[in-house]
């Protein structure tokens, strides 16, 4: 039986990382441990980026609409004050310069909107046993796990969905445009990326797993997009990791995957023309502030490709918007060129939700290249610690959790499906997940 196009893809990056034996042909092979200690550094370079990024989250967005911000960042405001968001405030309570925000062994991580969802869906999963949530599963894990009241981190789409649940109404109308007039904004990508990690290769049944998680907040383009990252991930499954991370590979696995997410983004609508867009700009050699600029006139001022959010009228010029936030995670995705520092800080200064897109990065170039290669990255050791209960309610425990019991919890979700879904068994010594290829995928 002849390997499909997109295992060729994924073997031509695979670099001798797997210490399983492929038991059948054509088949993947992928080690237990190793996926676990990937899993911890996904949660870890979450919490860098995402902490990095709310410094600078909504400090600049443009000068459209009824906010004015003056001139986006530079690479030489890194290191420099950091400025009043949108609403007059500081992020001094992180720092009052923009930085890396590190948390010591000796401190605990606090969970955000780009990390509390995320960890929520994988707690409902093995609640539920489960890899698949049904509407009801996630109403009700909703309505138990946020807070009703007084502040729940939640915005635009997410709240409205979670207003909806209240009143009794299931996803994936809780998504949708007739019930959610933010079905277009950016809350289902940061939220349900992890699905992608729970089928290592396969983003066709990562897609499917994720499916009603993402039209719990999104439809549409909107949905498309949550899709990308999802699939993106997925695709990054077999990524290598190793005592000395190696930005050229990791470059080379991300850029792949990206490219091979992108084909199922439809070239009609304006998600694949800004992946395109910005790509293009990229390969061209100029700046990254430069791309970043252009994608502001592009589609906030002049409106192309299909992207009218501006005319709109919508508060802040739809800065929380998936599409603008899309593009803006391009330039730094693909400017990063796989360095998790370079990623962070470009990600961190490009502009609108900047701690979103920055979040999503760091936890996937922290996934490819595993906890430890985070450490080796930054020369130094980190937390180990995470408080859900920051943001969220009613988990073990006092809602203090651990990367390695998170890192654990996630191997349980995926063994769930592998068995279900996607047909592997265990080597016999089960240390490694046998998966078996399948055309078409």
């Amino acid at each position: 039986m002849k390997l499909t196009r997109q295992i060729i893809f994924l073997l031509s990056f695979l670099v001798c990382v797997n210490s399983c034996q492929k038991e059948e042909s054509e088949t993947i092979s992928i080690n237990k441990k190793q996926y676990k200690e990937q899993l911890k550094g996904f949660w870890l370079g979450q919490c860098i980026a995402n902490w990095t990024g709310l410094i600078t989250e909504m400090d600049k967005i443009g000068n459209l609409g009824n906010i004015k911000t003056g001139n986006f960042y530079t690479r030489k405001d890194w290191g420099s004050k950091d400025i009043p968001n949108i609403w007059g405030e500081k992020k001094d309570s992180l720092s009052d310069i923009i930085e890396f925000i590190f948390k010591d062994t000796n401190e605990i991580w606090g969970s955000d909107d780009d990390t509390d969802i995320e960890y929520m869906y994988q707690y409902l999963l093995l609640d539920n046993n489960t890899p698949n949530l049904t509407p009801l599963q996630i109403k009700n894990g909703w309505l138990k796990h946020i807070k009703s009241e007084e502040e729940n981190y939640l915005w635009v789409s997410n709240q409205k969905a979670f207003d909806l649940m209240k009143k009794g109404i299931l996803p994936p109308k809780t998504g949708s445009p007739e019930n959610n007039e933010f079905y277009d904004m950016i809350d289902a990508q940061l939220t349900t990326e992890i699905f992608g990690l729970y089928a290592p290769t396969r983003p066709d049944i990562a897609s499917k797993i994720a499916k009603l998680p993402i039209q719990t907040t999104a439809n549409g383009n909107a949905e498309d997009i949550a899709q990308f990252y999802v699939k993106i991930h997925a695709l990054a499954s077999i990524g290598s990791i190793s005592s000395t991370p190696n930005p050229i590979l990791t470059k080379s696995i991300i850029n792949n995957c990206a490219h091979e997410a992108r084909k199922s983004l439809p070239d009609y609508y304006f998600p694949a023309k800004m992946y395109d867009y910005v790509y293009a700009l990229y390969k061209s050699g100029i700046p990254w502030e430069q791309t970043r600029d252009s994608i502001y006139v592009r589609y906030q001022v002049k409106q192309m490709d299909g992207y009218s959010v501006t005319s709109r009228n919508l508060y802040c010029n739809g800065c929380f918007a998936a599409g603008i936030n899309f593009a803006a995670s391009l330039v730094s995705l693909f400017y990063g060129e796989g360095n998790l520092k370079e990623t962070i800080k470009i990600g961190s200064l490009c502009g609108w939700d900047s701690d979103n897109p920055t979040a999503t990065w760091g936890g996937l170039i922290g996934f490819v290249i595993g906890k430890k290669g985070i450490e080796d990255v930054f020369g130094r050791k980190f937390s180990n610690k995470f408080n859900i209960h920051r943001t969220r309610q009613n988990f073990p425990y006092d809602g203090i959790d651990n990367f390695d019991n998170m890192a654990e919890n996630g191997i349980k979700v995926i063994e769930k499906l592998m068995l279900k879904e996607m047909e592997a068994k265990l080597n016999k010594e089960k240390t490694c997940w046998i998966i078996p290829n399948k055309s078409n995928n």
